[in-house]
């Protein structure tokens, strides 16, 4: 199933945010016909006239190839290839929508990184339970911006079938992206959503001031987490230290093109959750994950202390400035 070159059937992204325009972008620009859905018909009305997505990534026209699309039944009409990149609360929605238009073997790919708040199922979880078809994870460090600036990026793709990775990264790879695969999901999705959870924690802790050190050691230690977290679920120790564990914990916790990191910061000089998230003015996947990952980890009894207190932050007012001297004074242990 390894997919040729002359092969370049139509890719629906579904999702017109900053990483489903990107991912649009770079299919197109890679020789694949790609079609940007999005549920807001004025917001894709504006898009297909102006032929950039202005609220997202307003410095990059889109290619020839790609098209614009605000009627999904239509759009599953033309193509078997689907690639979600809506937010997590909206996947199961999203698909049992799509679930009577489709017929089967569709391939999909999931490109958001989080977890369904409400059950802290893994996306590819609640894929399964909604739709019968080919799926594979899309992972790794990447922001959305230099992806459609043509920057040099590497991505992994996970799935269960050898094959069905390999399509997926042929629809991603040229020059300037570089893309594994990977048969564990579970380790590429968990990263994927924990790092989100302890790029919040490390903006709480830059916001507060508290410098480069203290950094450091929140993603060390939030790494040990997530590896924890992950092993316990079935992950793969490799997954972890590869591009969609540490890699993608680095990008998210250091630069403030994280809109996790972002949402810590604000918090950390002092501004409601709220604030943070209305001036940011895009989804943090972080927030909800930070309830699901809270959740998973006490149903499997994982010890995952900074993200104990980025929940208690976010949904039970505790002062950020006390997470940290909860953190500090927990009991020595041998690292």
């Amino acid at each position: 199933m390894e997919a040729e070159p002359q092969s370049r059937g139509r890719i629906a992204v579904l999702g017109a945010g900053s990483w489903g325009t990107a991912l649009a972008i770079l299919f197109a620009r890679n020789g694949y016909p790609a079609m940007l859905w999005g549920r807001d018909a004025s917001m894709m009305e504006r898009i297909a006239r102006t032929r950039r997505n202005e609220s997202y990534l307003p410095d990059t026209p889109f290619p020839a190839l790609l098209e614009v699309c605000s009627d999904l039944r239509d759009l599953a009409r033309q193509t078997n290839r689907f690639v979600l990149a809506v937010p997590c609360p909206g996947v199961r929605p999203l698909l049992r929508t799509l679930r009577p238009l489709i017929g089967a073997g569709s391939l999909f790919a999931q490109a958001a990184k989080g977890m369904e708040p409400d059950t802290s199922k893994r996306l590819s979880e609640v894929a399964r339970e909604e739709i019968v078809g080919h799926w594979a994870v899309v992972s790794g460090p990447t922001f959305a911006r230099e992806v459609a600036q043509g920057l040099p990026t590497a991505l992994t793709v996970a799935s269960d079938d050898d094959a069905h990775a390999a399509v997926i990264a042929e629809w991603l790879r040229n020059d300037r992206v570089r893309v594994y695969t990977t048969d564990d999901v579970v380790g590429v999705e968990i990263g994927g959503a924990v790092k989100n959870v302890l790029a919040i924690a490390a903006g709480i802790s830059d916001g507060l001031g508290f410098g480069a050190n203290a950094r450091a050691a929140l993603i060390t230690r939030g790494l040990a987490e997530l590896t924890r977290l992950g092993l316990a679920l079935g992950g793969q120790t490799e997954t972890f230290m590869g591009l969609s564990g540490i890699g993608d914990l680095v990008l998210t916790c250091t630069d403030n093109a994280s809109r996790n990191r972002q949402v810590g910061l604000a918090i950390g000089r002092g501004e409601a959750l709220g604030e943070a998230i209305e001036e940011i003015g895009q989804v943090a996947e972080g927030v909800g994950a930070a309830r699901a990952v809270f959740a998973l980890a006490r149903r499997h009894a994982i010890s995952m202390p900074i993200t104990e207190q980025v929940h208690a932050v976010l949904f039970e007012g505790l002062a950020p400035r006390v997470a940290v001297d909860t953190l500090l004074r927990r009991e020595p242990r041998v690292e």
